[in-house]
């Protein structure tokens, strides 16, 4: 299937559904603290779903190759750079951690994760979160039509790169609407003026992962699932859902709780 653009319904309900997946999000903020489980923040995470009238999009979800995921989002903590799944082992003091929340709300996909910091945390921890949140607003603004993906790619790469961290590989953003993964690939390095040019209607995440040591991940154990830094590094990622407008970009997934862009973002 190829690339697919939005019109003004479909814009609409990716909106919703972008909202929802955020406001999981600001519902989980207030109890993400040193002591609970990443699988108690599942089962708080799918009551509150549930509530609002929205669905995970992760439980169940079974891509070629891999097992059904179990989970109604994705924790993943330090060294996990992805797909991390809930468990019972509690958060501690220092502890750096992804949440990755897709919900499905009238068959469209909301697709948004934050880091969150547990207690005290390293200088060095700090700096990798925030460092890589400004990376995906690298990314974000350089959205507009005319440009092209290795562009946002570029911005990501730069930046992550000249801070003294690398850029994971493996994984990448991926187009988004109806379905969970759609065309095309959003790669976070690459190449300025490279790969498919954006036009209006075009939705899709942007969702660096970012290594305080080496780039090369390895997969974890054998859930079929939980990717970790081959070098036992630091890892961070944040992610956005962005559609491309006549003039510039909007983030799909903001809510009253979402923290707010960097100072070098405009408007």
């Amino acid at each position: 299937m190829g690339i697919t653009t939005k019109d003004e319904q479909g814009i609409q309900g990716m909106r919703t559904a972008g909202r929802l997946a955020a406001e999981v999000l600001d519902h989980l903020t207030d109890h993400i603290k040193p002591g609970i489980t990443t699988r108690e923040i599942d089962r708080l995470a799918a009551e509150f779903m549930k509530k609002q009238g929205s669905v995970s999009a992760t439980l169940g979800y079974q891509p070629p190759g891999y097992p059904p995921y179990p989970a109604s989002l994705c924790t993943s903590v330090n060294n996990v750079v992805c797909h991390g799944i809930p468990g019972d082992k509690p958060l501690k003091k220092g502890d750096i951690v992804n949440v990755d929340v897709t919900v499905i709300k009238d068959g469209w996909y909301g697709d948004t994760s934050r880091m969150f910091m547990i207690g005290e945390v390293s200088i060095a921890a700090k700096r990798l979160v925030n460092i890589t949140y400004e990376a995906m607003w690298h990314g974000i603004v350089q959205v507009k039509p005319g440009i092209r993906l290795g562009d946002i790619g570029w911005a990501i790469q730069k930046f992550a790169e000249s801070n003294g961290f690398s850029v994971v590989r493996e994984f990448c953003g991926h187009g988004i609407g109806r379905g969970f993964h759609e065309e095309p690939q959003v790669l976070h390095y690459g190449k300025p003026g490279t790969l498919e040019e954006l036009v209006p209607g075009m939705t899709f995440t942007i969702e660096p992962m970012i290594n305080a040591g080496r780039r090369d991940v390895k997969e974890f154990g054998n859930d079929g699932w939980t990717i970790v830094t081959k070098d036992h590094s630091l890892s961070a990622q944040w992610e956005h859902t962005v559609l491309v407008t006549q003039t510039g970009y909007e983030v799909m997934t903001l809510s009253a709780g979402s923290p707010p862009p960097p100072a070098f973002v405009k408007g």
